[in-house]
């Protein structure tokens, strides 16, 4: 019987698990996907709940929120991918030496389609010793909105993902102020699924474990070219040429993990994050959102 994997959205970060689709990782171990999209980010975690899908990719976020607002749900994550934040400072002026603190003297067009990164920012403020409350910010735009403002002189930065950045910097329209996989381990992407899900179709769950650590060891000596042209048909308005740029800079800063071990102090710094923006409290803990067992397994049938 297929497994039904939901993306949460169309995101080029994302990489590991469209390389696994177009590889034929999962096939190739003996498991059926049939892949969908969810109607919104923010309903991905509810088709989950209502049997719609088995199993969807997205941030652990929405396993705390789903908790923060239904204690008694059962959400699990259990397959780290994106290990770091893939978010970008774009401003439109060099800014040598960044430190955040300097956004108090910008003004910022910030990630609207979700809250992760301004949450995460906002908590590197706080860790500066400076209020993000006091950040001239445009919260209610899109990216490719905010991209055009900081085009047109309206804003000072832009915080986005690729390959918005590498859009702007070809362009010379921006300047790389930030990158926020530099703050480093920020649990950002994983499987995850409801817990009785993980017990009826555990082999199955495994085998798509085993698929993507097939695909990050794959991803890791992989070029961001070869990276661009494995996945480019699920991004087929972008240049290669820039889905290339972008590959290599993700690359360069380790946002892809090399195995599906969610770490502990990734899923902390997330939390620390979400609990000091409002988002959730006081966050759910490790043991309860988080298990590592199948992702143990695969490690023990193939060493790194």
């Amino acid at each position: 019987m297929a497994i039904t994997l939901q993306e949460s959205l169309r995101a080029a970060f994302y990489a590991p698990f469209y390389a696994a689709l177009a590889r034929g990782a999962y096939t190739a171990e003996g498991v059926e996907i049939r892949f969908v999209s969810s109607p919104s980010p923010a309903q991905a975690a509810r088709t989950l709940l209502d049997g719609s899908a088995d199993v969807c990719w997205g941030g652990p976020m929405r396993v705390m929120a789903t908790y923060q607002s239904d204690p008694d749900c059962d959400l699990v994550c259990f397959g780290e991918v994106v290990t770091r934040d893939p978010f970008l400072l774009i401003g439109s002026a060099p800014r040598p030496g960044f430190r955040p603190a300097d956004l108090l003297e910008a003004k910022l067009g910030s990630v609207s389609e979700v809250p992760t990164p301004w949450l995460c920012l906002q908590e590197d403020l706080r860790r500066a010793g400076a209020d993000p409350a006091r950040v001239v910010r445009v919260a209610d735009r899109s990216m490719a909105d905010n991209a055009a403002a900081l085009r047109r002189g309206e804003l000072d930065v832009v915080q986005v993902f690729e390959p918005y950045a590498t859009m702007l910097l070809a362009e010379g329209a921006g300047h790389l102020w930030y990158a926020a996989a530099s703050r480093g381990a920020t649990s950002y992407t994983t499987f995850y699924a409801r817990r009785p899900v993980l017990t009826e179709k555990r082999d199955e769950l495994r085998r798509m474990v085993r698929a993507i650590y097939r695909t990050q060891r794959w991803l890791a000596g992989a070029s961001g070219s070869e990276i661009a042209a494995t996945v480019a048909f699920y991004f087929p308005d972008v240049p290669q040429a820039i889905l290339a740029t972008a590959y290599d800079r993700y690359k360069s800063l380790g946002i892809w993990g090399r195995d599906p071990i969610l770490p502990r102090d990734g899923y902390d710094r997330l939390r620390a994050g979400l609990v000091s923006g409002g988002l959730v409290d006081p966050g759910t803990p490790f043991e309860t959102a988080v298990d590592n067992t199948l992702a143990e397994d695969v490690l023990a049938q193939f060493p790194a």
